[in-house]
């Protein structure tokens, strides 16, 4: 099984107030589907953007082989970037 570490659409949808978790999950599933394990949330819709990603269980599923989507990419530099 292929493993992503994709975005999660998450909020709510009525007032486009979307927020996301950043989740692991098959490469199969859509993007609403069951995740596997939930690593860390991004709201774009606060003013600054708020990201909390959990590195350590990130870095186990990357030691495992799963694969970052780019927008996921783009969000761990900017973490990385923050606390440097």
């Amino acid at each position: 099984m292929e493993v992503r570490i994709r975005l999660q659409k998450a909020g709510k949808p009525a007032k486009n107030r979307y927020n996301y978790r950043i989740v692991a999950m098959s490469k199969a599933s859509p993007r609403q589907g069951r995740h596997l394990e939930l690593l860390g949330y991004y709201d774009a819709a606060k003013d600054p953007a708020i990201i909390s990603i959990e590195h350590d269980k990130l870095k186990k599923w990357l030691d495992n082989g799963a694969q970052m989507s780019d927008t996921v990419k783009a969000l761990v530099k900017k973490t990385q970037k923050q606390s440097a």
